[in-house]
This record gives structure tokens, sequence and C-alpha cells, in this order.
């Protein structure tokens, strides 16, 4: 997936496409925890040098094409001299019966599906993976499959560190681009959430989706124990007011030209101040 400068786009790359620079000043950690937490094993890297490097060429915007795919994110990077190398950085891929076990268990938890198709990656989604024995994140850059047509050698060299440093910063607007990175593209996983939220019936295969009767209105909110300790109380979290908009299968409707949920997401938005 390569996505357009300032506009996420589910559908093909990652940002920056057009040599976008980090937007963050020397030492900035903001954004959300799941691209705090990404950077953070960059600066654990033992080359400090060199992922300062990287930080550099990724703020002057000498990152180019950035393409997170399965498994793979790649692009092109300038510099410090003239030229420009290519760079792929891989994850471990998680195998369909991973991944069918991730879904299955947040398709358990309405709330952090709402959170998730709202554009934002709730912390609990890391005790879901650990429950199923995976990881989200990486724990360190040993983790990572880094490759580079320069001559560096010894850990990632600074144009690797640059494109890792584009990536935090991309993941942070788009958290899907890091589940795609870990093998779910947005609309398949969307999609096996919005199928097994609808029966609930994965089965006594799955202990963390046992239950088999069908998702009601009264029970969508209700709060859910965590597959960690299912005697944990936990309040409902609020989701927004188009939720049910955005898990709906795409309609051939359009209102002047304008696809249908477009049309009614500003109705729903002002639903809360009515």
């Amino acid at each position: 997936m390569t996505v357009p400068r300032g506009a996420p786009d589910h559908a093909s790359p990652a940002p920056a496409g057009g040599g976008a620079g980090t937007r963050g000043g020397p030492g900035a950690d903001d954004g959300p925890w799941w691209s705090r937490r990404l950077r953070a094993v960059l600066e654990s890297s033992g080359d400090r040098e060199r992922m300062r490097r990287g930080r550099e060429l990724a703020r002057r915007g000498r990152v180019t094409g950035l393409t997170v795919r399965p498994h793979e994110v790649g692009a092109r990077v300038r510099g410090p001299g003239t030229g420009s190398h290519e760079v792929a950085v891989g994850i471990a891929a998680l195998d369909e019966d991973a991944w069918r076990a991730v879904e299955a268990g947040l398709a358990s938890r309405p709330d952090l599906c709402a959170l998730l198709s709202a554009g934002t990656m709730p912390g609990e989604i890391e005790r879901v993976f650990a429950g199923r024995g995976v990881r989200l994140l990486p724990e360190s850059v040993d983790d990572l499959h880094v490759m580079c047509d320069c001559p560096g050698y010894g850990g990632p060299c600074e144009h690797a560190a640059a494109v890792l440093h584009l990536m935090a910063e991309a993941v942070g607007r788009d958290p899907f681009l890091l589940l795609e990175w870990r093998g779910r593209p947005r609309e398949r996983l969307l999609a096996a959430l919005r199928r097994r939220g609808g029966r609930r019936d994965a089965g006594p295969a799955d202990p963390f989706d046992a239950a088999d009767e069908p998702l009601t209105a009264e029970d969508f909110w209700a709060p859910r124990p965590s597959p960690a300790d299912p005697r944990e109380d936990r309040p409902a979290v609020p989701g927004p007011p188009d939720l049910l908009l955005r898990l709906l299968d795409p309609l051939a409707v359009s209102v002047r030209r304008r696809s249908l949920v477009d049309a009614l997401a500003p109705a729903y938005a002002a639903m809360p101040n009515a």
C-alpha cells in the first residue's frame, strides 16, 4: 500500500510518496503509543549514530515511494551523498491460523473493534495478540530483516533507519498500515471482523470466541472481559457515532456522486449534540 502525501489510501501504499519529511523536531516523540513504540525500537539499536543520521534523512524528505505490503516496507532513500538506495524492511509473517485466532479475539471485543474502525489502536490489542502467542510490534531491530543496496554492514544502515522512522510516522496516522505490515490489509481485516461479529461462532476450538449467539443492538456496546483475565471488569468504551456506517458492506448507492456512507456521516456526527 502506497499512501499519497497527507491522505492515507487503504487500497495500495504508505505515506511520503513525494519525499515528505517527518513532522516532529529533533528528539520528537509525539504520536500515538504504537508509533512511539516502533520509534523506541529504532532508538534502542546499538548504533545510535546511524539511527540519528537516518532520522535526519527522513526529516529532510530524502525518503520517497514508501510502500507498505504484508511483511515488507519498501522505499527509495537519497543521500547522504548524491546517490539513492533501494531499501526493504521485512518482518516475520503471521500464518493464517495465527491471524484467524487474532480476528476471533478482536471480534469478541466490540469495544476494541469500534476504536480500531474509528482509526485508533487500543492498547489492549497487544493482549489479544499475546493471548494467541504472537506479537503485534517488533521487540527490537533483530526482529526485522533489513535489505539495502548500500555498502554498509553490521545492522540497519542510515537508509533503513530513515525508512523505519518514516514508517513510524505513517502508522501514527493510520494504524492499519502496521496491521498490513503484519499481514492483514485493512479491508480484509474489517471484513473478517464484520463476519465474525455478526455470528460469534468460532466454535469450541477457540475458547476466546465460543459464544454462538448473534450480536444484538442491546449488547453491542457491552463491555467484555479480556482473554488475559476473564474476571476483570471493564467499562464500556464509547464508539464513534457513525460506527455502524463504517462497519456496513459497501453500498452501491450514491448521493450527488458521493457514497451513501459519506453522505450520511455528517448527520450521524451531529447526533450526540442533537
